[in-house]
């Protein structure tokens, strides 16, 4: 089964690489939803919007459990990303809460974040 054209997470819409993570961080801005923590930067001049997911041993020491929110959350993501109106958005989810939260809840939050993110978008 093949996803409509939209709903798709290319490798070019992952973020990573050392040097942008670490730019990101440094000047993102922060904010936080009861299960996840996000950084977000805009005027990337890549033209993509980018996400990054994290999810810390700290809370789930077994792999299993670390993938299953990884996984949770990139498809809450892939699912809504036309809700985040701006291009050249670099945005990180940090997973940060002890307990496992279900699809639902994540999804909820997701959405919170990239209207969030919309609206400070459109103010500036």
């Amino acid at each position: 089964m093949t996803s409509p054209q939209g709903h798709t997470l290319s490798k070019e819409e992952r973020l990573c690489g050392k040097t942008t993570v670490s730019a990101l961080i440094s000047d993102g801005k922060w904010g936080t939803t009861p299960h996840l923590r996000f950084c977000w930067a805009a005027g990337r001049d890549t033209g993509l919007n980018r996400l990054m997911v994290s999810v810390p041993k700290k809370f789930f020491k077994r792999a299993v459990k670390r993938n299953l929110l990884k996984r949770r959350l990139r498809e809450s993501y892939r699912l809504q990303k036309e809700l985040l109106t701006g291009t050249g958005v670099d945005l990180m989810l940090a997973y940060s809460h002890p307990e496992i939260a279900d699809s639902a809840v994540l999804f909820a939050e997701v959405t919170e974040i990239l209207q969030r993110i919309s609206a400070k978008l459109a103010a500036e």
